[in-house]
Formats: structure tokens, sequence, C-alpha cells
């Protein structure tokens, strides 16, 4: 998965965006009995699921959650990182202004009392910070923290290229002249995202990331303005380094946040494991969001199916929500496992795809794709519905494109694209690419050179089921004489040459949600030329425009129009292979109540799950969860 990514590991590029919801309707809930049904977030909106009514001699009554996991983050630094793991883990060790309530599918206010009060001119946002959030040290969140942890992340020298596009908009933050607690966020434009990018930032304590006082210095105007030469300031040149150095990425002393749980531990390949913060500012709560029932919840990184399964079926893991669909119907045929553990699968805002390199350099990568019949080719050659069958089970849904079927723009008019094997061949041939040495491999002179079909297929190594689809897709491709070498790699190379566009062929997913989209990181010129996620090289003057009118059009009769017609721009210039909208599959152990599962990501909340009552610790439980 790269960042907005997630069969098992996925891309972050899509943020909860502007007041949107399924429906203005009540939160509907499901109880449901049938562990293998499949739940559509169009059938309602979370699963709630009954504690179990007795405690079996077997369940373990330590109270320390272990949650398997098939990747790690790159790093835990406060604004650099990108992998899927490193946002899910931030939930329970920072605190943000803004989240998603996964009950409503709405925003809810987390730092802040309320949710904004919004000028006429829809471009001003007014908050009231709470004063009941404390840092470790004991000083209170404050409006002087949340300027410094948005300027810290539109700093030019911040390592956060994927993030600074989602705060292009912000023009200022002016605190209140007669309350220091009330702070109005300046937008250049009315935004879909304009209250929603703030769920992506954690808030940071500026006198432990910033005691010179450095950035106060600055302007956000400064770092508005592309000519300000960043680079030529001492002082916030040498904030910079120490800012983006390793240690706010990995050691436990410096990975700190106001969360409920700290790292107190990351072994590398092995896990992280969090641990509860004692007489935190949550204590005594008992609502959702804000409670910390285990002691310890411990992310443990296991992504070989045989393995992942022998450890479920001896408890020695509690939950999951990345096993392959093949491995977890494969546990519920166990009678003993089902009756320790509860499982449903959800459909997911996510998805999965097989990215092209459209703009390659000629030399490090060749010119293999750079025409849309030979990317068209492609996607006739991937065996997506074999695939579903093999790896699923036939339970993924097939997509056409980067919007989720769940959604109303979501355009029903494009078809699926066949598995074809003569129409690719007829493709290649008008596209030049022939075996004219009879080695049943094509091939066509580029610049001069003669140029064999021949590429490297990344995939993650997090996951069989990778190397499942990228062996599948490399044995078809064969067939039309065109050879694919399968390459697997570690996310973090893989994020790496996906952004330094170093890579041929790539098999990923991004991560979505409910709410409205801003397509600029992943599909702008703009995202390419900074390196950011627009990997392929797509786009063009008329998918710019589309997407910049997008993001700043609320109105949805409006926008769901020029959706459909960004999504057409796709579907013919095919720069991914669109594979499967994802498919989450829940697994919590029965010895925890609280369940719920949530069609959002993280899919479900570790922190709210809470250890069942027996004869060892029925005492222990109380209405605390501190």
């Amino acid at each position: 998965m790269l960042i907005r990514n997630k069969l098992s590991f996925l891309f972050y590029a899509s943020f909860v965006a502007l007041f949107a919801a399924c429906s203005g309707d009540e939160t509907t809930t499901v109880v449901s009995g049938d562990h293998n049904k499949n739940i559509s977030a169009d059938e309602t909106k979370f699963i709630k699921i009954d504690d179990a009514a007795n405690f079996l001699p077997s369940w373990s009554k330590e109270n320390v959650l272990v949650y398997n996991v098939v990747g790690e983050p790159d790093e835990m630094h406060p604004t650099n990182g990108i992998m899927v793991y490193r946002g899910e883990i931030m939930g329970y060790t920072q605190v943000y202004l803004i989240g998603t309530d996964f009950e409503t599918l709405t925003l809810r206010p987390i730092a802040v009392k309320t949710m904004p009060t919004i000028s006429a001119n829809g471009k001003e946002y007014t908050y009231e910070v709470r004063e009941d959030i404390k840092f470790d040290d004991g000083s209170t969140l404050s409006v002087e923290d949340i300027i410094y942890t948005y300027k810290a992340n539109k700093c030019p020298l911040t390592n956060n290229p994927s993030a600074k596009s989602y705060l292009n908009n912000l023009v200022d933050i002016v605190v209140d002249k007669n309350n220091p607690n009330v702070f109005t966020i300046i937008m250049k434009e009315k935004y879909i995202q304009n209250i929603s990018f703030l769920a992506e930032f954690p808030i940071m304590q500026r006198t432990f990331f910033d005691p010179k006082n450095i950035l106060s210095k600055y302007t956000f105007a400064q770092f508005n303005d592309a000519n300000f030469k960043a680079a030529e300031q001492k002082d916030l040149t040498e904030w910079a380094n120490e800012f983006n150095s390793a240690k706010y990425s990995r050691d436990p002393k410096y990975t700190v946040g106001a969360g409920a749980y700290r790292m107190e531990k990351w072994d590398a390949g092995q896990s992280i494991t969090l641990v509860k913060k004692q007489n935190h500012w949550t204590k005594g709560t008992d609502k959702m969001y804000y409670t910390s029932y285990p002691d310890k919840i411990i992310f443990k990184l296991n992504k070989e199916p045989n393995s992942q399964m022998l450890e479920f079926k001896a408890q020695t893991l509690d939950a999951s929500t990345s096993l392959s669909t093949k491995t977890v119907l494969e546990l519920q045929a166990d009678s003993n496992f089902n009756a320790n553990y509860n499982t449903r699968f959800t459909d997911t805002y996510n998805y999965g795809y097989i990215a092209m390199n459209m703009k390659p350099d000629g030399i490090k990568n060749k010119k293999l794709f750079v025409d849309k019949k030979v990317r068209r080719a492609m996607a006739l050659l991937a065996p997506l519905d074999d695939i579903n069958k093999i790896n699923s089970k036939g339970r993924n849904k097939r997509i056409t494109g980067p919007v989720s079927f769940l959604k109303p723009e979501y355009n029903t008019d494009l078809k699926l694209i066949p598995f074809d094997i003569e129409a690719a061949k007829k493709l290649l041939d008008e596209a030049g690419w022939k075996d004219t040495d009879g080695d049943n491999i094509r091939d066509k002179v580029i610049d001069g050179q003669k140029v064999k079909m021949e590429f490297m297929l990344g995939y993650f190594t997090t996951s069989a089921e990778w190397k499942d689809v990228a062996k599948m897709v490399s044995e078809q491709m064969y067939k039309a004489g065109v050879v694919a070498i399968l390459d697997p790699l570690d996310p973090s190379v893989m994020v790496e040459r996906a952004s330094n566009h170093n890579f041929d062929m790539f098999i990923a997913s991004w991560a979505g949600n409910v709410f409205p989209e801003d397509y600029t990181q992943i599909w702008h010129t703009s995202a390419w030329t900074s390196n950011g996620s627009n990997f392929t090289g797509f786009g063009n003057a008329e998918t710019d425009a589309l997407i910049d009118s997008i993001k700043y059009t609320l109105d949805p009769a409006m926008s769901i129009p020029m959706l459909k017609r960004f999504q057409e721009i796709v579907y013919d210039e095919q720069p991914y292979i669109f594979m499967f909208a994802g498919l989450r599959r829940n697994i919590i152990h029965k010895r925890f109540g609280n369940q719920e599962m949530y069609f959002e990501r993280p899919g479900v909340w570790l922190s709210n799950l809470r250890l069942l009552p027996s004869a060892g610790n029925a005492m222990k439980m109380s209405a605390n969860p501190n």
C-alpha cells in the first residue's frame, strides 16, 4: 500500500472533506450473526457486535491488544512520512483539530470546542480551542501550538512534499484580540476541504519542537510566496535540519504527542508498542474517541498467510483488518476460530491499481507506456476476474477509475475493461510493438535504439497477495509477447522510486473515504513536477482545469458533471490498470467488548476495545478507562 494505499498497504492522499456525509438520516447499526456476509457502506454506516456472553477459559486475561499489520510506517515524524500505518498509529498518540466520526460519517471537533463559524464569503473559519488538552509535560495545548503546527507543515524546508498541496489554500491564522483561545483560519478560496484538511495534521507542541521559537519570526505569507528564499535564512535552515532529523521519526523519546498513548518501542521488522499514559487528560471519560481501555496496543508485523493463521488459531493475535480474503475464509472454516473471534467483510473507499510510467526519462526507464494504446493493451492483459476468483473467492468489486462506486459521482457509463489477449495484441501491433526477431518478445525502435517490451513489475513485499497478483498478471502478459519481471520491493523503496518516477510498472492501492476529494495530489500535473503522488505523469490542461474547478465547487450539482468528465479522461488515458475496490477483512477477539467495525479507515478503533469481565479481572473493571 503506498499512501493512499491499502489492500494491505495504502497511500494516504485522500483526506476528509467539507461537511459531507452519506446521508442526513440517523446512524444505522447492524448486529450481524452472519460472519460470512459482505456488509456494504450503502446498507449501513457501521457494524456493532454484541459483547460475548461468557469469558471462555482459553481466553487471555491480559489487557494487551495485539493488532496484526502487514506493513510498517515509513516513519513516525509529525509532518513527514506517508505510509498508512503512520497515520493509523498517530490516531492514538496524537491530537488533531478535527476528525471523522466513524459512526455518523461526519466531521467532529477534537482540539476545538465546536465546528467552525464560517464567514459569509466562505473563506474565514473561526474556532475556539479547548482548554483541557495537555501535553506530556503538563502544558496546555494552545493556539500557539496550532499556528506552529501549520507553519511547520507549510515551511518550504520541511520534508513533507506529499502534504504540501493540501495547505496551498491556507493564507493565515489570526488570533482573536479579545480571546487568546479563539482563532480564525483564513483561506484563499472557497474549497471542499477548507475544514477537513485539518484532520490530517497532528498538533505539535511548539516548545518541544521549536524551543527557540524560530518559526514565530516567519509568516504564512512568506511561506506562500514562491519567491521566498527559505534556504538562505540561516536560522530557518538550522531549525529545518533539526526538525527533519531521524530522531523525530523513530526514537520514542522524540515521537511525542498529546494522545492517550505513547510509543514505547519500535522493533523494526517486528512490532511497534504503544503504552497507555497514566493520568492522561482524558482520564475519567467514557466517550468512545477518548477512551484508552487497553494498557498496551502492539502493532505486530506478520505478512505471511500461514503464519497469520497459526497465530490466530493460537490466539496470540487479537485483531486485524488486513489479512487476505483467502486467509480469512480459511480461518472461518475452523469452528474453534469462530468461537474466539468475530469476523466481518466490509466495503471500503479504497482501491487497488497498477501504475504505468507515462513519462519515463528513456534512460533508466524505457519509453514503454507513453502511448495510450499500449496502456490500454496492458489493461486488456490483466486477468482481473480470475484474480478476484482465486484470491478473493469473487468477493471484490471491480472499478473503472479513481472514484469509489459508493459515491454518487461514480461514472456508471464507463464499462469494465475485459481480459482479452487478442485485442491487446492488436493494439500493440498498431502502436508499433511487434516481435521482429522471433524471440517471442515484442520490440520497437525508439530514439534510434531497439527496445524490447520488457520491464520491472514492482509490488510490495508486505503480503503474499501482492505477489499472487503480480505473478498472474505477468503470466498473461507473456502470452502477448510482453515480459513483466517480478520486482518485490520494500514499501519505503517503492515509495521513493515512485516519487522520483523511477519505475516501469507497480501494483499498489490508495485509501479513500466517504468525503469529497481533492484530486490535486494524485492527478494534477503539478504533483508530477513536484515529486508528489502523481507518479505516472498523467494530466493535461483539461484535467488540470477540471481538478482546479472541482476542489473549489461546493455544489454537487455542478461538481458531479465535472467529476464524471474527469473520470472519462482518466479512463481513456489509462494511466492505471484499475483493479478492485478495497474489501476490509475485520477480525476482533471476543474477549474484547465494545466491538464496532467501520467503513472509514482504520476500520476498528482499537483504544475503545475493552477487555471483558472474567473471574480474574472483574474487580479491575471500572467506569474509568485510565
